[in-house]
């Protein structure tokens, strides 16, 4: 995960310094979009620093404990997000990325059960289209997108336009009690593939 010593990383118009204590760098797709967290963690100083998407959200210089936690927002509904810093042996240190309280990995498996993510390119824009299963709610690149839900003869429909397009998730049962519900976006009326994120 190296980066170059003093490089540069673009955010937005200003630029951001980097130093060569990048330690950790993740990738976190929450409803509003996918998030770049990067941490660096100065062995020898103790300093400790957090980046969401290029902006520094903490910076901690001179920190006597080399381990320990730091925790922090992401995204537009305040995720919480904890970085766990562990010595592993002598001066080795393990960096994990907790997300409300999950190892990243245990909230991504969660999030697939929860949420519905598409990707699909509309009048030569990317469109990354996520479904929050337990209220309904429609993201379009990390805008809520507003709603209207009708019941239909085998299930609900929820519509919305993006740009002049008309757009539908229909959820009906899929008839087996451990697949659950079935969600599936149209277009158009053309069906969309789902995305694993």
């Amino acid at each position: 995960m190296g980066a170059e010593p003093f490089g540069y990383c673009s955010a937005g118009s200003e630029k951001v310094k980097m130093s060569n204590d990048l330690a950790g760098v993740w990738e976190v797709a929450l409803s509003d979009g996918v998030h770049r967290i990067e941490f660096e963690h100065g062995t020898t100083t103790g300093k400790r620093v957090i980046y969401v998407d290029g902006k520094e959200v903490l910076r901690r210089d001179w920190m006597f404990k080399l381990v320990g936690k730091e925790t922090f927002s992401v995204g537009q509904s305040d995720t919480k997000a904890t970085i766990n810093i562990d010595a592993v042996s002598g001066f080795a240190y393990e960096y994990t990325l907790e997300i409300n309280g999950k190892s990243l990995k245990q909230y991504m498996e969660n999030r697939s059960k929860v949420t519905s993510t598409w990707l699909l390119n509309l009048d030569g824009s990317d469109c990354r289209v996520v479904l929050e299963k337990d209220t309904m709610d429609v993201w379009c690149n990390g805008d809520k997108i507003e709603t209207a839900g009708e019941f239909v003869d085998d299930g609900t429909e929820t519509h919305f336009t993006l740009g002049e397009h008309n757009c539908c998730v229909k959820a009906v049962s899929s008839g087996k009690r451990r697949d659950g519900i079935i969600h599936t976006l149209l277009v158009d009326g053309t069906e969309i593939a789902e995305c694993m994120e």
